[in-house]
């Protein structure tokens, strides 16, 4: 098996803990209608165009012109968004730490805002100890986009036959597969573990 000299993380639902839903619970208490709200109005794929380098502003600007009886809901999706990443992963963190601990190339990759990313930075600050991170905000292309994964090894200078990258999500893991990298799909810390551990990479 070639051997893995770049190990790549996503961040969200992978290190981060993320849930939308969080503080609509709060805000709009009615189940049915809070469903209703992130399933039709601030949707997925409404917040992936702001991943994608979209600003909050506009984003806010199109939805309501659409739904301005919903225009305050609309600005509370950006105004909360903090509440939305609670916290971290602590079992994925600890592998995060053991990889680092053993002198392995860490990097991360992964679909977010320019400018939430510099919340999440703030906020936990483990982010900073990647050797870099590639932010699809700030570069305008997101995955599961071959563009992303190419900028992300020129960037930094990863082998593509010797990169191994884990995501939450299948059709990112796939566009990896398509740039040339080894990757996993993220299940729990176990998994990932295992999946390591198959590469050559254990730690325990």
């Amino acid at each position: 098996m070639t051997a893995i000299r770049h190990i790549v993380f996503d961040l969200g639902r992978v290190l981060l803990l993320w849930d939308p839903e969080r503080p609509f619970r709060r805000l709009i208490p009615d189940a049915v209608e809070r469903q209703r709200f992130l399933g039709q109005i601030c949707t997925p794929a409404w917040n992936n165009e702001q991943d994608r380098g979209r600003t909050w502003r506009e984003a806010e600007d199109v939805l309501i012109a659409e739904h301005p009886e919903h225009a305050a809901m609309i600005r509370a999706y950006r105004q909360n968004w903090s509440e939305m990443m609670p916290g971290v992963i602590d079992a994925t963190l600890a592998i995060f730490d053991q990889l680092l601990a053993a002198g392995h190339d860490v990097t991360a990759l992964t679909n977010f805002a320019a400018d939430t990313f510099e919340i999440a930075r703030a906020k936990f600050p483990f982010l900073d100890r990647f050797r870099g991170v590639t932010v699809s905000g700030r570069v305008g292309v997101m995955k599961p986009e071959l563009a992303i994964y190419r900028h992300h090894a020129a960037a930094f200078g990863l082998e593509d036959g010797h990169v191994l990258f884990f995501d939450d999500n299948p059709d990112n893991v796939e566009g990896a597969r398509a740039a040339g990298w080894r990757a996993e799909q993220f299940v729990d810390a176990g998994r990932m573990r295992a999946d390591l551990a198959r590469y050559g990479i254990g730690l325990d």
